[in-house]
């Protein structure tokens, strides 16, 4: 066959490709209007833009109790058998992460159980900057989601609520844990704005710190509230500062372990 004939078979082939997809994508997205998402009508209508709002998890990110959350294993080594592979050890809360309800209920649902349909939301973002340059240990109340919603409207149900501290500035740094004195200190949500959240049907809430709750807190009073209902939560979430307070959608890779507590997950936004 000449070039020229298999230059024009491929071009045919590809725009042949082309069509199929976008069939197949035009397809897709009746289905997810036809279905449960239908509900979420704040779902973003995406201009093609993606955020990557998680970190990059290795043995130097840091972690609540201050030990190392993964570790690695050499299982098979790449000159000896033409491949390689890791044996990962990791803790489940760590890095950028969810907490399922089982992580703080007895018999909660796991991060396997979470209901798919609640890992893509409409997101809304309260940015406490300001409270949180002023005390490091600042908490997002209900009058900050009362102020939110009185500027943006309301936060629809089965949305994801993200607190913006801005301490993402001090993800490699020890500021990001402690004071200088080795006291916990970061930015968290407080029960008033849960119990609110709760009321408003929200799935979840997402954090730019090591915790849901604040570093001081002594009692994980959003922990033991928040999560027993049926709820998750999104730790250690990055880049919550290139977020718009409205208008974007978050898709949240949860791992799907058994007996899971919660774990490492990819948390993309779609703008």
């Amino acid at each position: 066959m000449c070039n020229a004939c298999v230059i024009e078979s491929v071009k045919h082939a590809m725009m042949s490709r082309r069509s199929l997809f976008a069939g197949l994508a035009a397809s897709g997205a009746a289905a997810i209007a036809a279905g449960p998402l239908s509900a979420q009508p704040a779902l973003a209508r995406a201009s093609g833009k993606v955020l990557d709002l998680t970190y990059v998890f290795d043995e130097r990110f840091p972690t609540f109790d201050g030990v190392p959350g993964i570790a690695y294993e050499e299982a098979v080594n790449f000159d000896k058998s033409g491949y390689q592979l890791w044996k990962i050890t990791f803790f489940e809360h760590s890095g950028t992460h969810i907490d399922a309800p089982l992580h703080f209920s007895k018999d909660g649902i796991s991060v396997a159980e979470l209901a798919p349909e609640n890992l893509i939301c409409p997101l809304c973002v309260i940015d406490i900057t300001a409270k949180a340059r002023e005390d490091a240990n600042a908490a997002l109340e209900a009058e900050d989601v009362e102020a939110w919603i009185s500027q943006h409207g309301e936060i629809p149900k089965g949305a994801c609520v993200a607190m913006n501290s801005g301490w993402g500035a001090k993800v490699a740094t020890p500021e990001f844990r402690n004071t200088p004195d080795g006291k916990f200190a970061f930015p968290g949500f407080g029960k008033s704005a849960t119990d609110l959240l709760a009321s408003l049907d929200v799935a979840a809430i997402a954090s730019d710190t090591l915790s849901l709750d604040p570093g001081s807190s002594a009692d994980f009073a959003v922990h033991n509230s928040w999560l027993p209902g049926g709820r998750y939560g999104i730790e250690n979430l990055a880049q919550v500062d290139q977020l718009p307070a409205t208008g974007a959608t978050i898709f949240v890779g949860a791992p799907k372990h058994a007996r899971g507590t919660g774990g490492p997950a990819r948390v993309m936004a779609v703008l």
